[in-house]
């Protein structure tokens, strides 16, 4: 079926922690099509990665075009449902997996999802130190309102 992800299987499922507190998740088809998801929890980098690693042994070689099975699987699949290190891995394959469909198909993840919402949002724009800026002239430079790319 053209544009669709139906017989695209999953190569490659990986986990990324960055420091100081994230994880981003790296879905790859044998196609070579990539799709990123983030599945950060403060404090549990490191657990988060290691659900994520485990997740890989039941999706690599499964079709990627199946998101709701796999959630379902991911999420009611094991007698213990889990708790937020399992979520945040669920999510970041979740996100990474309708990065994929909205690549394969050409258009953003927000039309699969029914459409934007708003025209712009508040970014924050500190990241990477382990204390955000504490004076009132850097505060208001971290944080303003941005549009998103025009296409």
């Amino acid at each position: 079926m053209s544009g669709s992800l139906s017989g695209s299987q999953i190569a490659r499922v990986e986990a990324f922690p960055v420091a100081p507190r994230w994880v981003f998740v790296r879905i790859e088809t044998a196609d070579g099509l990539v799709g990123w998801g983030e599945a950060s929890l403060e404090g549990y980098a490191d657990v988060v990665s290691a659900a994520v690693e485990q997740f890989a042994e039941y999706l690599v070689g499964r079709d990627a075009g199946l998101i709701e099975d796999h959630w379902q699987v991911l999420t009611k699949g094991q007698f213990y449902r889990g708790g937020p290190v399992l979520a945040s891995a669920v999510a970041g394959v979740d996100q990474a997996l309708w990065d994929l469909l909205g690549k394969r198909l050409g258009v953003p993840v927000h039309a699969l999802l029914g459409g934007a919402v708003r025209d712009r949002i508040r970014a924050y724009g500190w990241v990477g130190e382990t204390t955000p800026p504490r004076s009132p002239t850097t505060s208001r430079r971290s944080s303003r309102w941005v549009s998103p790319p025009s296409r």
